[in-house]
């Protein structure tokens, strides 16, 4: 795909033009589909996939727990206990419980009608196609991959997905809040007049403390031991700016309309991390649009720090402030307007609309903002890691490729170095 064509320059309206579907799979066409029982294999047990397939069951009574898999078996039992509530809807017979690498193949083998794919997410490109290819309606959680080559694996599969008709759904959860929803879409609406520049931050503590290398034991080779400190590691968890703070990347790119960057610039480092993996722990971004506009993101995740999750979007006749209280200021600061409506659950929000499109057979597929918005954070990651400007152009010709997909538990596989600005290079 040429890096320069207009799918790249605006890439929501690529995905809006999504038409055309060939028709649904037989659950959803057959008479009587929006009674019909679908069955959900859940991949990746841990809190945020026990999570999605609690608002999965949420969503739509009609709706059953089928399958679990995940690389260990204890995150198994740990999930479905958290299940138990919905009772009979989570029928996920012993049989129907598997564990190891291969798990995510042998839960879309199971039978599942849908699949939430919630595995770390360097995993996430491999689960999507084999997802797809079976025919399986996807919710993928963010982000959508970690490299370059997980990037274009995940455009091809959402390509799949749109000639089967399936429906692709994502966790940028934060487009399905409803206060956040009316910012920006006042925002949009062109009420604040164009924006001129965006500063965002998602400043915090650490989510996942890694494990001490001295509590490795001598039966984990390399690869097990990463997926144990999966957020340590770059080629699992793809660092902290893509791993969490790809919301409020997300968000720059919600707010110039999902128009694609020209370059981005940045710094950071590893300034509180002890563990042995190799991600930094803070992150200072800056994206360069056309019309020069620069918006900034800043990451972190440290101790002892204080937390902040703000987007101000700075625009020719005032600020939009999100996501926690969304309201509008004019130009001296005032405030114009604030959200007063419901502020149900983004999470859920999110499955409700996806389950309401399979059983309405609507062609929602997000796949290709799923994958830019990811593009976008590896963008500003790779800036940031080489020193250098780089462009969205040059990172879309890049091979970057961290792993390869036929890894296994016990496999070597030696950590990459720390980066190391003006030594580090794109691949």
């Amino acid at each position: 795909m040429n890096p320069t064509d207009s799918t790249r320059r605006q890439f929501l309206a690529t995905a809006a033009a999504t038409t055309a579907i060939a028709g649904f799979p037989n659950i959803v066409r057959a008479e009587g589909a929006n009674a019909a029982v679908l069955k959900i294999g859940l991949i990746g047990a841990g809190g945020r996939g026990t999570g999605a397939a609690s608002q999965a069951l949420t969503a739509d009574p009609n709706v059953k727990l089928w399958a679990v898999g995940d690389a260990f078996e204890s995150q198994i039992g740990s999930s479905l206990k958290n299940l138990a509530t919905f009772g009979d809807r989570v029928e996920v017979a012993e049989n129907r419980r598997f564990s190891g690498l291969d798990a995510y193949q042998k839960v879309i083998e199971s039978g599942v009608d849908v699949v939430i794919l919630a595995s770390p997410p360097g995993f996430r490109p491999q689960h999507l196609r084999a997802a797809v290819e079976a025919g399986k309606h996807v919710f993928a959680e963010k982000p959508m991959a970690v490299d370059v080559a997980g990037v274009k694996s995940v455009l091809e599969s959402a390509r799949i997905a749109k000639e089967k008709g399936l429906t692709l759904q994502h966790g940028f959860c934060w487009r399905f809040s409803p206060n956040t929803r009316a910012g920006y879409g006042k925002l949009l609406s062109g009420e604040l007049g164009r924006a001129v520049s965006v500063y965002g931050t998602y400043l915090g503590g650490v989510p996942k403390p890694s494990t001490s290398i001295d509590q490795r034991k001598s039966e984990w080779a390399d690869v097990e031991w990463h997926i144990r400190n999966w957020m340590a590691h770059e080629w699992l968890s793809g660092g902290p700016l893509l791993e969490q703070a790809i919301h409020t990347v997300d968000k720059v790119a919600w707010a110039m309309n999902d128009v694609a960057p020209i370059a981005a610039r940045g710094s950071g480092g590893r300034t509180q991390r002890g563990d042995d993996g190799n991600v930094w722990d803070n992150y200072s971004v800056t994206f360069e649009y056309p019309n020069n506009v620069f918006c900034h993101v800043g990451q972190r995740q440290m101790l002892g720090t204080f937390s902040e999750v703000v987007d101000r979007v700075f625009c020719e006749k005032g600020t939009l402030e999100a996501p926690t209280r969304v309201m509008t200021k004019d130009i001296t600061g005032k405030t114009t307007w604030a959200y007063r409506g419901e502020t149900t659950d983004m999470y859920q929000v999110c499955h409700n609309e996806w389950f309401a499109a399979i059983r309405k057979g609507e062609p929602l597929n997000a796949g290709v903002y799923m994958a830019n918005s990811t593009m976008l954070g590896i963008l500003g990651r790779e800036a940031a890691h080489s020193g250098q400007r780089i462009t969205w152009d040059e990172l879309w010709n890049s091979k970057q490729d961290f792993a390869p997909d036929d890894l296994k538990m016990t496999d070597s596989f030696p950590k990459e170095a720390v980066p190391a600005p003006g030594k580090y290079t794109l691949a």
